[in-house]
């Protein structure tokens, strides 16, 4: 095992779920999947499970240390999706937060292809993006109107050290011109108890699957302000889009068609008000990408450079809607 989680970890959680009585009953592949967490395929002779133990360290070049009860934040948010549509997220067999992992059901890539591995090869299909908006949309508004979700998802300490700090205030430490309004970002979340917050909408988090997106890797779960979701996805695409992974024009599509769908899901609040925190929070969250914690791997130096040039030019501007803030990216990317 190339991971942290080692085989009787493994087995143990695989025990105590019922899913594999001997050790010689199962077989263990590494996966891929970020920097929180160790990733495990399981194969035993009655399914193939996908088996997640997160991890204290990240695996980043910053010391970024966070909670593992995160596990059980992110076990709870997919369970509560599945509730709303199982087809939204894979199938969940069970946790055991003492061995401080969950299964959940294997979706093979050749059915559920990555949506950030087909943007990075140039696919960028408009009509996913679309359907990420619409569902992100629905669960918003179903647990906005839900007074359970705020008791069951108290993990702004989670949030902070997943999210705040290592984008927001990690870029501030490095742009004190821009502190204030950076700070004041973060104030601002803290006091947010409107929604269900994911806190990881990113492609790479997202299965294009036959029946729709599936959504993946919920440890920042919170409940918080709903328009950090819809900019974190949004600044993937936006990104990409400044930088021409793909056609800079069909990106800013995309980004466009996602907040279309998004939006005319919002019937907890005024549409203009989250439209105006999701513009506010976007530039933030670019340059979060280029000097925070976790800097985007497919930019060179010089691409870094023009990012962070992007970023700081909108967070001054302080645009009061998305279109500007697409159509800058998308001049960006055009200009290369």
């Amino acid at each position: 095992m190339t991971v942290t989680a080692a085989p009787d970890r493994v087995f143990a959680l695989m025990r105590s779920l019922g899913l594999a009585t001997r050790p010689e009953e199962i077989t263990l592949t590494p996966l891929t999947g970020g920097v929180s967490s160790d990733i495990v395929l399981v194969e035993t002779a009655g399914g193939r499970y996908c088996v997640k133990f997160a991890l204290p360290k990240l695996k980043v070049a910053a010391d970024w240390q966070v909670p593992v009860s995160r596990n059980a934040a992110e076990y709870d948010w997919l369970s509560y999706v599945a509730g709303i549509n199982p087809a939204l997220v894979p199938r969940l067999f069970g946790q055991d937060p003492g061995l401080g992992g969950f299964a959940m059901a294997f979706l093979p890539p050749e059915r559920f292809p990555n949506w950030k591995a087909l943007l990075m090869d140039g696919h960028v299909d408009v009509p996913v993006a679309a359907a990420v908006g619409r569902a992100l949309g629905r669960i918003h508004s179903i647990a906005a109107k839900d007074p359970a979700t705020g008791p069951r998802f108290p993990h702004q300490d989670n949030f902070h050290a997943l999210r705040l700090e290592p984008y927001l205030l990690f870029a501030a430490s490095r742009h004190p011109d821009l502190s204030p309004r950076l700070v004041a970002l973060v104030d601002s979340f803290h006091a947010a108890r409107i929604s269900l917050v994911h806190g990881d909408v990113s492609p790479k988090n997202i299965l294009c699957g036959p029946d729709g997106p599936v959504f993946l890797d919920a440890e920042c779960a919170v409940q918080g302000d709903p328009a950090f979701d819809p900019a974190f996805c949004l600044n993937h695409l936006v990104i990409k889009a400044s930088a021409a992974i793909a056609d800079p024009a069909r990106l800013a599509e995309a980004a466009r068609a996602l907040w279309a769908a998004y939006v005319a899901q919002v019937d907890w609040e005024d549409a203009g008000a989250i439209e105006a925190r999701v513009a506010g929070i976007l530039p933030a969250l670019m340059l979060g990408r280029v000097d925070g914690k976790s800097p985007v791997e497919y930019l060179d130096p010089a691409g870094q450079d023009r990012l962070r040039q992007l970023a700081r030019r909108l967070l001054i501007a302080q645009p009061d809607g998305i279109a500007p803030i697409i159509a800058a990216a998308q001049e960006a990317g055009e200009s290369l």
